[in-house]
């Protein structure tokens, strides 16, 4: 196996680079919109008294570096060629993403929202997959122009993790003469709802709780009567764009959803797992950035007449972070590159377990880097005035969303004892599972 960075991949991390510096940087610095990104960021970022949205200014600011970013070719970078993208792989956008993260905070990547100027947009992918060539003919054009924005509503207050047991349903329901759909219940963390056309709602269409199948992923007009924002969730990282949302009686004709009738669940598990891998890289590079900001205060801050970094004790927490950073490079690119060679399918059944090893140990390690370039820099290190706090609480998030760190190590347990994935064991005719001396299937 090639450990290295291909010389296309490497040229274009160094236009990306030249990018940042004569267009996005220029933007950043123009009119004060350093606000947004200094110790004032997240006063500046919050309409405090609006529910605690995200500012106008803020998210037309993000507007404009991607508007930038694409007339440049690069937000749609991962995008199918056949949809107007460059067809980069998830090992590209891995190692584009951990580079851009470990640059720290600016308006080319703020990982609080996932805006970056290469964008990560998982429903383009998702669409592309499972979309009927109906379906691509009714929506493609509005999801790629932009017209179509939509939220992802699978998690609900009462279930969170335990998906297949939603409360959430979906019965069939004529109206007009119109045959339809009526949907009822509600969703939690419903991002992007202030500014969403549609909303991506999951439901219990057949089956029980517990049934993975049964589950049909539907396609709501965010302004369909019946759709309300019960409320916006303040977080640990302001503003917020994360609220509440109630379905009462919402009729949806009959063709609106994605995918086919009681099979929406596999959308879901797309949709993570591009994000998994993705956020790793994330986590990654925001993890280095924090090491290396820490090595070079170390070496410069002189108490007691010596430089910091002689003494041990903040040579080996460092020393330790450093290690973990490096072997997790490796297993991400690793998982990236053979997630690149699997189907959606093959993915959840041959490689999940590494995909949410990568994920939930990156995220852990960012958290513990950010705490310890805090506990280094000292009293400054916990101040706004470094962003190592900011990175803390934004990066805290996913230690929870898009899986628990602890759903993800039930999936690498479920892996590990042959409960599924390539060790499980064959069942014989009468229900009872095989014997433990059977091969295992190498790994594609």
């Amino acid at each position: 196996m090639d450990f290295n960075v291909s010389p296309e991949l490497t040229a274009y991390l160094a236009e990306l680079d030249a990018f940042i510096e004569e267009v996005i940087a220029p933007l950043q610095a123009k009119d004060d919109n350093e606000r947004f990104f200094d110790h004032r960021r997240e006063h500046a970022r919050t309409d405090w008294d609006n529910g605690g949205l995200p500012r106008h200014e803020w998210e037309a600011l993000l507007a404009e570096a991607r508007r930038l970013a694409d007339q440049a070719g690069h937000l749609r970078y991962a995008w199918p060629v056949s949809m107007g993208g460059k067809g980069g792989s998830l090992l590209d956008m891995a190692i584009i993403r951990e580079h851009l993260a470990a640059k720290g905070l600016g308006l080319f990547n703020d990982l609080q929202n996932e805006h970056s100027i290469v964008g990560n947009n998982p429903f383009v992918l998702l669409f592309k997959e499972f979309a009927t060539p109906e379906q691509y003919a009714r929506d493609s054009e509005k999801l790629m122009s932009g017209a179509m924005r939509t939220t992802f509503g699978l998690t609900e207050p009462n279930h969170g993790s335990d998906a297949t047991f939603m409360e959430t349903v979906a019965i069939p329901h004529e109206k007009d003469g119109q045959p339809g759909w009526l949907i009822k219940g509600e969703k939690m963390w419903s991002t992007g709802m202030h500014v969403a056309t549609h909303c991506m709602v999951f439901a219990r269409t057949s089956g029980k709780d517990g049934d993975a199948t049964g589950i049909t992923c539907f396609i709501v007009p965010a302004d369909t009567p019946g759709v309300k924002v019960e409320e916006y969730l303040w977080t640990f990282n302001m503003p917020t764009d994360h609220p509440r949302v109630s379905y009462t009686n919402v009729w949806v004709p009959q063709e609106s959803y994605w995918g086919v009738i009681g099979r929406g669940l596999g959308l879901g598990q797309s949709f993570v797992h591009q994000n998994r891998i993705r956020q790793a890289a994330s986590s990654l590079g925001a993890a280095v950035y924090c090491i290396e900001e820490s090595v070079k205060y170390a070496k410069a801050r002189k108490p007691f007449g010596k430089p910091l970094s002689d003494n041990q004790a903040i040579q080996w927490p460092l020393v330790e972070l450093a290690t973990q950073a490096e072997m997790l490079r490796l297993l991400i690119r690793k998982t990236a590159w053979e997630m690149d060679k699997l189907t959606h399918v093959e993915m959840e059944k041959l490689i999940s377990d590494k995909v949410s090893m990568c994920n939930y140990w990156a995220n852990r390690l960012c958290c513990e880097a950010a705490d310890r370039a805090m506990q280094i820099h000292g009293g400054i290190g916990y101040s706004r005035h470094k962003p190592f706090e900011h990175i803390y609480r934004h990066h805290r998030r996913y230690r929870i969303t898009e899986g628990s760190e602890e759903i993800q190590m039930r999936k690498v347990a479920a892996f590990l004892f042959g409960k599924i994935g390539p060790r499980r064991e064959p069942r014989k005719a009468d229900g009872e599972t095989g014997d433990y001396t059977q091969p295992i299937p190498a790994r594609p």
